[in-house]
């Protein structure tokens, strides 16, 4: 300021340092060079697939088509496709199968009244309202079926209807993914209003023939169960106090029974309490799947978050219904203290007793972030104390996640203990894992994930690579690799309300994919208040995973969750692939959100409250990632 004055008294005009043109970096090449901005936003991508698999004893090939995208209009909503056309030939000299997917999405459909609509028509999962969806403790999961799927809202008065009615199946395909048609039928309807400011009540009515079963190898079946079932659902919220109450009426191949659950939660500063009652009879269903069962009890969780400090307990009372299933008391624990911006620590524990019974896990972790990366050390020890026998299990681990630059990224887990399971001798256990990606130069990248674990009794291997380069502008050509031996339940995991975890050993499974890829985009979003239409863009991508020890961050040894559905701004809608990704390609610069819809995520894993929606900032010309972890209890 003292120069700027200083010039306006002599007379002379005051000019801002400029650098010159010829010294300016050159901005990077924009890679949808002959992107077209005109028009709604639309898209459209096609990809040609051969496979082939060796499973066990089983040797077949997969020729496969895959095709969607997305096409706003003004008036109708946002129109997302997601087809794809299967063909496996099964052995040599076996028969050939036809099959395939297709979902297409309307969403955003505004009408007068203020209501406002999303309707799937296709492979779909069957819909819900929010209130049927808020679950702490027992999870109902979604039914895929091939059909129509409806829902409606007026969020002035939180009003809700929903439908949907199809036959029912199982996805299928290695890495195009297929849907094998059952013999029955699935149907749904239900809905959700308003009785006052503090009352949300819902209810809904679903019926299925078909029940998902694992076989002893851990491969689903769809066996012929019909099962009948009414799910209602109140809430009651006032202030931060907020109870959900439950009741669930079921008949599954003529045998009756009924859930009632309560759940309630109360925020008071830095504390959040949790409680809840729950009586489950034997035999109780919901849809095709596996559901929490032959259970009575109650439960109190207290969790405390601070600057540094975050600390939860909880203690729940367990008995069975019928006498056939656990019957006893269970404990958690955890804690976490951040000492340092670069140092935390803490651990968790969880207690199970019964009669004859008692199981204790114990795990200690200290997160280090370092010049070269963040790095969890982590000790795990479990005990199972039994007439029939004792196991004892313990486990040391180091993930680690490298700084590196834009467009690389790699993180690596390896972990050594022994492991016990069913009153057998303890096997000594090593396992080595990574998990990133690389671009190669501006047109080939190389993403993936190895695991390799070996011990006395034990050999198992997981390995996914996928090499993309592209070609053209809008082609791509993608190799992939994937092979899985061996699989075996956590020892670590006691939680007496979750499904049973069969130990299951795997037969290999290995497969070569190659295919080509063609993608398009094209269309500038309308101009809003205080903006303007413009080309500025970036993208989006990320995975969804499970999150098995809990920290919020994808370790190299935790899985993927594929073919989970993911939304951008509540309209656009694509599936994660067999790692876990997805992508959404040329987005407009600012704020988004991206949230995943729970549908297929293999119980007893669950999205927690903040992670079922993600605010994120795009910038222009830059990729934002973002990685979202399911959690199951502990």
């Amino acid at each position: 300021m003292a120069a700027q004055d200083e010039a306006a008294l002599e007379g002379e005009p005051w000019q801002d340092n400029v650098i010159a043109e010829e010294d300016l970096a050159p901005l990077p090449d924009d890679p949808e060079v002959d992107f077209d901005p005109s028009g709604l936003p639309r898209s459209f991508r096609a990809e040609l697939t051969a496979s082939h698999t060796q499973r066990g004893d089983d040797d077949f090939s997969e020729f496969g088509l895959s095709f969607g995208g997305f096409r706003e209009t003004e008036a109708h909503g946002t129109f997302s496709l997601n087809a794809t056309l299967l063909q496996a030939d099964v052995g040599p000299g076996g028969d050939s199968e036809l099959g395939g997917t297709a979902t297409l999405w309307q969403r955003g459909l505004y009408l007068h009244g203020g209501w406002r609509g999303n309707n799937g028509l296709g492979v779909v999962n069957t819909p819900t309202s929010a209130v049927l969806q808020e679950q702490f403790r027992i999870f109902l999961p979604s039914v895929a079926m091939a059909g129509l799927s409806t829902q409606w809202t007026r969020p002035e008065d939180g009003l809700q209807w929903f439908a949907g009615l199809g036959r029912s199946g199982l996805f299928s395909g290695a890495r195009v993914v297929g849907f094998e048609l059952g013999d029955g039928n699935v149907g749904t309807v239900g809905g959700q209003w308003q009785l006052g400011e503090s009352l949300t009540t819902a209810v809904s009515l679903l019926s299925t023939e078909g029940q998902i079963v694992q076989t002893p190898a851990g491969v689903p079946v769809l066996l012929p169960e019909s099962t009948d079932a009414v799910h209602w659902a109140s809430r009651w919220q006032h202030g931060d106090h907020r109870v959900n109450a439950n009741l669930l009426s079921s008949r599954k191949d003529g045998v009756d029974a009924w859930g009632l659950w309560l759940d309630g939660s109360l925020r008071a500063g830095r504390y959040t309490h949790r409680y809840g009652l729950f009586n489950l009879e034997p035999d109780m269903a919901w849809g095709a799947q596996p559901v929490i069962n032959d259970s009575r009890g109650a439960y109190y969780r207290l969790a405390y978050q601070h600057a540094r400090w975050s600390w939860s307990g909880g203690l729940d009372r367990i008995e069975s219904v019928s006498g056939r299933s656990f019957d006893g008391w269970y404990g958690t624990g955890y804690a976490r203290y951040q000492s340092s911006p670069s140092l935390a620590y803490g651990g968790s524990l969880a207690l199970r007793t019964s009669t004859g019974t008692e199981s204790t896990s114990t795990q200690l972790f200290l997160d280090k972030t370092l010049r070269w990366g963040q790095t969890r050390l982590q000790i795990e020890h479990a005990t199972s104390r039994s007439g029939g026998g004792d196991d004892d299990s313990w486990q040391v681990g180091v993930d680690h996640a490298l700084p590196l630059r834009k467009g690389r990224r790699l993180s690596f887990s390896a972990a050594y203990g022994e492991l016990s399971y069913d009153s057998r001798p303890a096997e000594a256990v090593a396992t080595v894992s990574a998990y990133g990606g690389l671009d190669l130069g501006e047109r080939v990248t190389l993403d993936g994930s190895a695991r390799w674990t070996g011990g006395d009794q034990f050999r198992g291997a997981d390995l996914n690579i996928n090499l993309a380069w592209r070609v053209a502008s809008h082609w791509w050509l993608v190799g992939s690799l994937y092979e899985n031996q061996g699989s075996r339940r956590s020892p670590f995991i006691i939680d007496p309300l979750a499904t049973e975890q069969p130990f299951v050993t795997l037969p290999r499974d290995r497969s070569v994919f190659v295919s080509l890829r063609y993608e398009r985009q094209a269309g500038t979003s309308a101009g809003v208040l205080g903006g303007q239409p413009g080309a500025a863009a970036g993208s989006i991508r990320g995975s969804v995973f499970l999150d098995e020890n809990g920290d919020g961050e994808r370790s190299a040894s935790e899985l993927p969750a594929a073919n989970v559905t993911v939304l951008l701004d509540g309209r656009y809608a694509v599936r994660t692939d067999s790692q876990g990704e997805f992508e959404f390609p040329r987005v407009a610069t600012g704020a988004h959100t991206v949230e995943v819809v729970p549908d297929n995520l293999p119980l007893p894993w669950f999205l927690a409250e903040d992670g079922e929606s993600r605010a994120i900032e795009v910038r222009v010309r830059d990729t934002t990632r973002v990685d979202i972890g399911a959690r199951r209890q502990r």
